[in-house]
């Protein structure tokens, strides 16, 4: 990446970091969201699911150890909607027709989206692990794992927020862009993200195995809670490299190619 490009995308983050700071009910909702379905499964819902899980603990002390992955999950699912609709508003409200004209590399402006999302997704990441402590999430990676573990959530984040910008491109209103990801936010739901795959009815089994949160969320389980994670590992590179490059191309070729271009 030439020095031209690094310079234009953070002259683009620092403009979506002012965004952030205007409007900050999109943060809230990032960190407000996860936050409540946590404490809803841990003591509505976690004695009665910890009981069911099959391992040596049991009750809301296991659930909420095996359930704040899925809840982690869920809260980078939930930040593509914010994404999808500033690129959205971008996109329909005339700003990227002033960029084109603008002396500026154009992929700096896909940058600034993704690098100012993903910034504030982890930071988002850091209060839901706070706040699962809290409720007695106790987890019990060494450095390595956790800094496996930050790795991870990274790759997911950046491949998800690539997806979410293309998703913002694509619609043809600012309305619709906020609808396409919500598929994104109910994937952690069918995965093992709640309760074990194996408990599952059969098709809906094979649909949790095979999604991509189902491996990204016992990848993460098990680097923090010290399980077993079998291919688990190797999935979620490929599925996050798969999805990342995907919605790289499909946001290029849709900035490049909007109606402003034309």
């Amino acid at each position: 990446m030439s020095a031209y490009v690094i310079h234009d995308s953070a002259t683009m983050l620092r403009r979506n970091y002012r965004h952030m700071v205007r409007y900050p009910s999109v943060s809230l909702l990032v960190i407000g969201i996860p936050v409540i379905l946590l404490l809803l499964f841990v003591y509505v819902f976690g004695g009665t699911l910890g009981n069911g899980l099959g391992t040596a603990a049991s009750g809301r002390d296991a659930y909420v150890d095996y359930v704040t992955p899925a809840i982690v999950l869920i809260a980078i699912a939930g930040a593509a909607q914010g994404t999808a609709i500033s690129a959205a508003m971008d996109m329909h409200e005339g700003i990227i027709a002033r960029f084109r004209t603008m002396g500026i590399a154009r992929v700096s402006v896909l940058m600034g989206h993704v690098l100012g999302s993903t910034l504030q997704t982890m930071a988002g990441l850091v209060v839901v692990f706070g706040v699962a402590v809290l409720v007695g999430f106790r987890p019990h990676a060494s450095m390595v794992e956790w800094v496996a573990a930050g790795g991870l959530l990274l790759m997911i984040t950046l491949a998800i927020t690539w997806l979410s910008v293309a998703l913002g491109l694509a619609p043809k209103s600012v309305e619709a862009a906020s609808n396409l990801p919500m598929p994104l936010i109910l994937l952690p739901f069918l995965s093992s993200g709640f309760v074990p795959v194996e408990s599952m009815p059969a098709g809906l089994r094979w649909f949790a195995e095979w999604q991509p949160f189902t491996p990204f969320i016992e990848t993460l389980r098990g680097l923090l809670m010290g399980a077993a994670i079998g291919r688990s590992a190797v999935l979620s590179v490929v599925w996050c490299v798969t999805i990342g490059i995907v919605g790289y191309l499909w946001a290029r070729k849709l900035y490049e190619g909007g109606p402003a271009a034309r």
